[in-house]
């Protein structure tokens, strides 16, 4: 490390450095506005393909060539509409089956649109469109609206509802993933380093390293979708950009921390950077395969949303790790001092500046820690059984809120918090009409009992009619075909309306009683449809979410036992951030219900939570524990822990205020889902880097003493301290 490089490594290295992440950069980035275009929304498209819903869908294919997804057209008056009038709205059904993006009309049909269907009371009436080009719902559902505005008749108010209506104002929340989300999060981490750094062109070199790694991971996942390797979907699209950023940042922190001390002790910025290099890159590798492996484990999901989530985010970390390990070593070592001014540190020569040592400074450990980090290791070298004991009760209390949390997923009208044009005249559709219109449950039966089942799900009290699927959209009359039912392989379909909204728990229920109560009158029966493919992705989500927690701890374990050679510091420390999660979860699930009136939470809440929290928990941990061995092996393990606090503090806590920051940014995407995620993720941040890795991680290990490194060489031979 003494003596200044070589003219290689000075100059032909940063510079082809440099010039690799520029290219990267340049053809990543015009790929982030084209990521929507290989996103898909589609619910039905993560099921497993051995999901009993899945299965209907295939069967659907081979009676109909038509992929079309409804759109329900309500139309309430202020009066009631005589019967003379509905002539009237005839013209606006052939209007609505002219919009590009319908489905054409049958031969001898003028239109594809079933309606006007008025209701019982008179007051309403309602259209079924059938949307044929899927991938471009947001379009023709927009172009539906312009024609109901334009068309309805005076005195009266229409609105585009259904499936297709549904997903349209889904894919208009997401709409902001490719530009707003972006901007807030790089905002609020620049502002946040400004006031960590006290610096102007630092900032701008960790966030040029964070934004480069974002170019570069969009890239290869853009690449994999096209490719269909991998299933991309809106919220995934959210996450990659905000835990690169978030990531990516972390991880420049602590190199620019250990870089700003090799500069007090060296005065070469190139022997600076490499022994900066040097002590970070072990701690930086180990948190980003933690948080990879743990990623990878969504593999062994049977959702799809979740499997594809996995290898997404964990292409992002790991550009998240090569951009911090490569472009901004290379960055700092360019511009040195200057990249802190204009308080550059000050080479300190060969005698560091002598000062007084109060009483709290005497402690073993503490020498030249300063602020409030020298009080909070005062504390815990003074009370540390008192101090863990005080911080597990008060995560303990927290984690009671987990009895509150209502994650059994929330009906799709509540899965976009602003308005939504679909989700009022669903509304408005319930009132008028049976609710499951447009969107009934598909039962898939045998030829010679399709008779019966269909009796039988007409006598489920959540059925309003059942009826054989005839084609074209015409069914067969109740108790007698008036044409025949389509038969395809010996099978035919039971299209069956349901009372309730198709995205209730009313519905589930209903759907649970059919598969249930059918198969007494066909073995072999199916039942599937909208409300199905909801409760199969609710119901695998839960799944998921026992079988992934054990092997993604079992993996962070393994990961920590490599890294810090022990047993007990590893279990010590999966034990707190667990605790952290369950605390983060507890108080989550209280803000939800009676601060901000949710009516519930997307079943896959908790197991994205768990991923993120434990694994990027465990992360602060390694930041923290990886400098508390290294202290350790020179002063002992009780020293070293007070000392190994005190030099980490203040990077570690910006690290979680970054990262609560950039994941707080997803609220502003009015999506459920992501709005709890972000509050999860940064509270719980917050919490794990205030409290656990403040206090509680510390003080216990400073409690138990050197046998949290039991059975290492250092736990033998360490100083007995």
């Amino acid at each position: 490390m003494s003596g200044k490089p070589s003219l290689w490594l000075r100059i032909v290295v940063p510079t082809a450095l440099i010039l690799i992440w520029l290219v990267v950069a340049g053809i990543g980035g015009p790929t982030f506005g084209k990521l929507s275009s290989v996103s898909s929304n589609d619910q039905a498209a993560f099921l497993p393909a051995s999901a009993e819903s899945t299965e209907v869908q295939d069967w659907q294919k081979r009676f109909t060539d038509s992929d079309a997804v409804p759109a329900i057209v309500v139309v309430q008056s202020d009066s009631a509409i005589p019967r003379s009038e509905l002539a009237s709205y005839s013209e606006l059904a052939t209007k609505l089956g002219e919009v590009k993006g319908v489905q054409a009309p049958e031969s001898g049909a003028t239109t594809s649109v079933a309606g006007p269907i008025p209701s019982e009371d008179g007051t309403a009436v309602q259209f079924i469109v059938p949307v044929a080009d899927t991938n471009n719902v947001k379009t023709v559902v927009a172009d539906l609206r312009s024609v109901v505005k334009s068309e309805l008749p005076s005195g009266a108010q229409g609105w585009v509802t259904g499936p297709a209506g549904l997903t349209a104002d889904l894919v208009n929340a997401f709409g902001g993933i490719d530009g707003i989300l972006l901007l807030v999060a790089v905002g609020a981490v620049f502002v946040i380093l400004l006031l960590v750094y006290r610096a102007l062109l630092l900032p701008v070199l960790v966030l040029l390293t964070s934004v480069f790694a974002l170019c570069a991971a969009i890239l290869v996942v853009y690449l994999f979708a096209l490719w269909g390797w991998i299933k991309l979907s809106g919220q995934s699209q959210g996450i990659l950009s905000i835990l690169v950023i978030g990531a990516a940042t972390d991880y420049s922190l602590l190199l620019v921390a250990r870089y700003r001390e090799a500069l007090q002790q060296d005065e070469s910025r190139w022997t600076a950077i490499l022994k900066a290099w040097k002590a970070a890159f072990e701690p930086i590798l180990a948190s980003g395969a933690t948080v990879i492996l743990a990623l990878l484990c969504l593999l062994f999901s049977d959702l799809n949303s979740n499997k594809s989530l996995g290898p997404i985010a964990a292409i992002g970390i790991v550009f998240s790790l090569l951009s911090a390990l490569t472009l901004l070593p290379t960055l700092l070592a360019v511009f040195g001092r200057a990249a802190f001014w204009p308080f550059r540190p000050v080479y300190a020569g060969d005698h560091a500046h002598e000062h007084k040592h109060t009483d709290e400074e005497a402690i073993a450990g503490l020498n030249g820690i300063r602020g409030v980090w020298r009080r909070v290791g005062a504390l815990i070298a003074h009370r540390p059984r008192i101090t863990w004991i005080v911080s597990f009760v008060l995560l303990a209390a927290c984690a009671l809120g987990l009895t509150q949390l209502k994650a059994n997923g929330v009906e799709q009208t509540d899965l976009v918090l602003s308005q939504s044009d679909a989700a009022d005249g669903q509304k408005v559709l319930a009132k008028h009409f049976d609710a499951g219109s447009g969107a009934p449950v598909i039962i898939v039966a045998k030829e010679a009992d399709g008779e019966a089942v269909r009796a039988a799900a007409e006598k489920n009290d959540g059925i309003a009619t059942a009826t054989l699927y005839t084609g074209g959209g015409r069914p067969a009359a109740a108790g007698g075909a008036a044409a025949p039912p389509v038969v395809k392989d010996g099978r035919v379909l039971v299209q069956a309306t349901l009372k309730a909204q198709p995205d209730s728990a009313a519905a589930e229920q209903v759907v649970r009683e059919l598969r249930h109560d059918l198969p007494s009158t066909d073995l072999s029966v199916l039942v599937g449809g909208v409300t199905a493919i909801a409760l199969d992705t609710n119901d695998t989500a839960q799944s998921d979410l026992m079988k992934i927690i054990p092997i993604v701890l079992l993996v962070i374990l393994l990961v920590l036992m490599l890294l810090l050679r022990s047993i007990v510091a590893p279990v010590l420390l999966i034990a707190s951030v667990v605790l952290s999660y369950a605390a983060a979860l507890g108080v989550s699930a209280l803000v939800f219900d009676h601060l901000f009136r949710f009516p519930g939470a997307d079943a896959s809440v908790p197991l994205f939570g768990f991923v993120f929290l434990v694994a990027l928990g465990v992360d602060y941990n390694i930041f923290l524990m990886t400098r508390v061995r290294e202290e350790s092996l020179r002063i002992g393990t009780r020293p070293g822990i007070l000392r190994g606090l005190g030099m980490t503090g203040s990077v570690i806590t910006s690290a979680g205020v970054v990262l609560a920051a950039t994941f707080a940014a997803l609220a502003v995407i009015p999506i459920l889902f992501l709005v709890q995620i972000a509050f999860i993720v940064a509270f719980g941040v917050l919490l794990d880097t205030v409290l656990v890795r403040s206090l509680l991680v510390p003080a216990l290990s400073y409690d138990i003493g050197r046998a949290i490194w039991w059975p290492s060489k250092l736990w033998r031979n360490a100083p007995q301290r």
